[in-house]
């Protein structure tokens, strides 16, 4: 069962907007539109509703759902 915390993003693509950041509540690291991901390789300007299904955070591998809309 998945928690739901105040800010959360649970999969729901349809809460974000194109340059939202989201942000890893298991390691704080936050997912920047602008900068993209080095380490998946995903290009600048990727909003995290476009990554790919398998994407989770690249420092903890924490899940994509349990990431939290920041900006």
């Amino acid at each position: 069962m998945t928690t739901q915390f105040e800010g959360s993003y649970l999969g729901n693509n349809e809460r974000l907007s194109p340059d939202a950041k989201l942000e890893c509540k298991i390691c704080w690291y936050q997912y920047d539109p602008a900068v993209g991901d080095e380490v998946w390789q995903i290009a600048p300007g990727t909003p995290f509703a476009e990554l790919p299904e398998h994407w989770c955070c690249p420092q903890c591998d924490g899940e994509r759902d349990q990431f939290m809309v920041v900006a």
